[in-house]
């Protein structure tokens, strides 16, 4: 095996936990969670809003020092804080300590999801970081098939406290040890010629090319976060059965899965901004479909739209990479994703208001960030962006 092979493998699994263990804990467990603390499971999804939002307050200075001292310590550290956070969880016994819980998970999250990898990588590899994070993407993509049938196994035969506990022992006994003495360090790039992409100061400069990426960003985490909390309601919605719905809805893992195949495969060999405006492209194309014929399209939209969120997962760590370079990655990983947590806290919420009155054709909403997201795609140059590089 070699070494690039033993990192990605590492930093995927640890990824699969990391996700598992706080972004898909709540589809489980908030139902639980609220009627052992006598709350409304509006209450849960309150926390875990806060812990978006932390995780958005803290991202930037998370990547600049991930940038200055490399990325190992830094997720080490939020195997910790992930660790504690479900802790904390597992003792609540009223709203005070689950906020405060899911608050520490917040900071986890800052410093140990996809971002805080992908600037590891970025600091290991440099411009060669792309398969890396393909690779680590494609482990990961298995963190809501692998993370939501283990909590419901846990929570069914030990209830949600003890799921918290397992979860936490999984990241002392799995994650950490993975991060710690599989991945290493990683030593910064040299900082580039002061220019408008990477002032002399190596700070990430706010230009158009990081305005477009934000709005791009954002509005692919808003469309993600709202499928995966209504997607089944809303085939229903278009006629789809509640079997057909559920059904149709599971694929969208497997499909986001191919769809980073497709990305480690054939769309390696071109630049990464013609993978994202495809990707950008898959869920419009596939509300239009839903809309036209109604449920029986309920499958080929989940494949479609699971399909482009998973090359679009790649994009987020990728085309930052492209267009600025590996210097100061982490934290404009971090500032890229201000909004972007910003707009997940929000979309289950709007999006709920939008069916409630709309129904199915709430979709126009998300069909129309696509194509907006195509659009400042589009306006990204692909000769400025490998000239930065």
């Amino acid at each position: 095996m070699t070494p690039r092979t033993r990192i990605v493998l590492a930093l995927g699994t640890a990824q699969t936990l990391a996700w598992a263990s706080s972004y898909y804990l709540p589809a489980i467990l908030a139902a639980p969670m609220a009627r052992d603390l006598g709350l409304t499971t509006g209450w849960v999804y309150g926390a875990f809003s806060l812990a978006l939002l932390v995780s958005a307050a803290l991202g930037p200075a998370a990547g600049r020092r991930i940038d200055r001292l490399g990325g190992r310590d830094v997720l080490v550290l939020s195997n910790l804080i992930f660790a504690a956070g479900l802790l904390a969880l597992a003792a609540a016994g009223g709203p005070v300590l689950l906020f405060a819980g899911w608050a520490v998970m917040g900071v986890g999250m800052a410093i140990g999801l996809y971002e805080a990898a992908f600037s590891t990588l970025a600091g290991i590899y440099g411009r060669d970081a792309r398969g890396a994070i393909t690779g680590i993407t494609l482990l990961a993509g298995f963190a809501s098939t692998v993370g939501w049938p283990l909590t419901a196994l846990l929570e069914a035969e030990l209830g949600w406290r003890w799921a918290c506990v397992a979860w936490a022992l999984l990241h002392l006994g799995l994650g950490l040890p993975l991060n710690r003495f599989l991945v290493p360090v990683g030593t910064q790039p040299a900082p580039p010629a002061a220019g408008p992409a990477a002032p002399a100061t190596g700070r990430p400069g706010l230009d158009r090319s990081m305005v477009l990426l934000a709005f791009v960003f954002s509005a692919a985490w808003f469309t993600s976060t709202a499928m995966a909390a209504h997607l089944p309601r809303l085939l229903e919605s278009a006629g789809a059965s509640a079997t057909a719905a559920i059904a149709a809805a599971a694929l969208v893992g497997p499909a986001q899965v191919a769809g980073r195949l497709l990305e480690f495969g054939v769309l390696q060999r071109f630049h990464p901004l013609l993978s994202a405006r495809l990707a950008a492209a898959a869920h419009p194309l596939g509300v239009v479909a839903l809309l036209a014929l109604g449920g029986p399209a309920a499958s080929l939209f989940a494949v479609v739209h699971g399909a482009g969120n998973g090359i679009l997962t790649i994009a987020k760590g990728t085309l930052p990479l492209v267009i600025f370079g590996a210097h100061g990655y982490g934290e404009r990983q971090g500032v890229l994703m201000v909004p972007v947590r910003f707009a997940q806290a929000a979309a289950p919420f709007v999006f709920a208001l939008l069916m409630e009155r709309y129904g199915v054709w709430s979709l126009l909403l998300s069909a129309g960030l696509g194509v907006a997201a195509v659009a400042a795609l589009l306006a990204l140059d692909s000769s400025v962006a490998t000239r930065r590089a």
